[in-house]
Parts: structure tokens; sequence; C-alpha cells
């Protein structure tokens, strides 16, 4: 499926690639730090009756790494997906975010409540709730992003692939492994180091106190072995009056990649059930 270039009002142009462009419900799909659109690839075998649009959130896949940070900040990608729907004519969409992308699609739908019909988190949390807390994570995220700058990106990408937050992926065919090393080290150093320091955890505003005000319909993903982001889930399922949590056993952080069936059969009957 070839992709689309779609270019922002400052030029900055964007990965797209729009499945199905017939389909009547829409769904928009935003990727993990170090991913692309091609990490959604799989779900074509999932939503045959779907219209989706991937898209390579900013410095990643084939969309552009501006050099500034705060061309990465959290309003500016909001506002990038909001015209990529305006130039895509579509006025309400679903939404999956995994990880970072669940980040963008949390604070989408608090930012622009009309445009969600559901939204699908995996794997993510509204950032985190006071300031000191956010700092520390922030030097963390710049510490990062220098060593990709110093070490190179081969070198994060080994580091990356073995934090703690990934093991469970260890258990995964040598073939898928060597697919997901290879997606990585397609990736730009720029935008994953400004992608870091602009839109990382510590950067981003913290969306707690704004889960309330959030009516859309909302599926909850984590795998078991994810301790940490299943109990996030959990704390912002409470916050949300139209929410569910589903978990995938023996799965970690990345249930997409290491359930790909689960996962494509939860997401499509939660995006075709009638509410």
């Amino acid at each position: 499926m070839p992709s689309l270039i779609i270019r922002m009002c400052d030029d900055v142009a964007y990965e797209v690639i729009d499945q199905n462009p017939l389909a009547e419900n829409a769904t928009l799909c935003l990727h993990g730090f170090t991913g692309s659109a091609a990490s959604w690839e799989f779900l074509n075998d999932y939503t045959e009756n779907t219209r989706l649009i991937r898209v390579s959130l900013l410095g990643h896949g084939h969309t552009d790494s501006p050099k500034s940070v705060r061309r990465y900040a959290m309003s500016q990608q909001m506002a990038d997906l909001a015209e990529i729907l305006d130039q895509l004519m579509l006025q309400k969409v679903n939404i999956i975010g995994y990880s970072m992308g669940g980040r963008i699609a949390l604070s989408f739908a608090s930012h622009y409540p009309e445009r969600i019909n559901k939204l699908i988190l995996e794997s993510t949390s509204p950032g985190l709730r006071f300031f000191k807390e956010r700092m520390a994570r922030l030097k963390i995220d710049h510490q990062l992003a220098q060593k990709i700058r110093h070490e190179g990106l081969a070198q994060f990408v080994d580091f990356w692939e073995n934090i703690p937050l990934f093991a469970s992926q260890k258990s995964l065919p040598a073939d898928r492994l060597a697919q997901l090393r290879e997606g990585r080290l397609k990736a730009n150093p720029l935008g994953l180091a400004r992608s870091l320091e602009g839109i990382g955890t510590g950067s981003q505003p913290s969306m707690w106190q704004a889960l309330k005000h959030i009516k859309q319909p909302v599926l909850f993903i984590c795998g078991t072995l994810d301790e940490k982001f299943c109990h996030i889930a959990k704390r912002m399922q409470q916050e949300l009056e139209c929410s569910q949590l589903t978990m995938a056993e023996h799965a970690g952080h990345t249930v997409h990649v290491e359930q790909p069936h689960f996962f494509g059969k939860i997401v499509s009957e939660f995006i075709l059930a009638q509410n």
C-alpha cells in the first residue's frame, strides 16, 4: 500500500497510509516511540470493514524530522493530526494509540472531543501527575536523546531492545525480532532524539485531571507481564465512566507485537460494536 505525503501549513510532511478509503468507519492508528505507520500493517487482516489511517508520527518513518524541539510539542502534534483529518475530509474517527501514540491519542481526545468516536489505548498513560516527577523524567529523556547523538542509532537500538520494558519480546521468533530491529534501524536519529525531548513523558503536560471530561467509549489494553502499565490502565479506567480494560495473558508492553491475533480481534470487535 503506497503512502501519502500530507504537508502541514508550515510545510512539514507526514507519511500517511490510507487503507480501505471507501469504508465509512475510519480509525487513526498512532504508533509508539521508534515505530512507524508500518507498525500497524497487521491490522489489515482484522479490519476489512474499517478505513485504517496509519500515520508515522513526527520524527518517525518517512515523516519529516524538524530540527526545532518545539515543533514536537504535544500541542503541535495534536494540531497536525487535526489538519491531517481535515485534508482527508474526515470529521470523526476512532483512534488506536500505543505507548507514545496513546499519550497523543488521549490528549487529542481531550482537546478535540468532537472528532472522536472511540479510543483504544494500549500500554499508555496520561503522563506524570507532579512537576517534580516530570522534571526527573525530562532529565532521563534528555540523557537518552544525548545517547542517540553521541553513540549513534545502532548502539541506541541495542540498548533500547534490552530495557526491562521489552523483556517479554525475547520469547518472539527470531525472524520477528529481526523484523522489529530492522524497523527501528530505519529511524532518523535526529527525529528520535527530538521526539524524546519534545514529546517524551517528561515534557508532556499531565492529563490526569482531564480524564473525567472524556465521554467517548474507551478500551484499555495491557499485557499481564507489564504490571506498571496495567496498574496505570486500572487507575485511568476508574476515572472514565465509559471504559473497559482487557488484559492479555503472557504478554508484556507490546501486546500488538506479542499477540497480534488477540489484539486485532478485540480491537475489531470494539470498533464495530454498536454502543
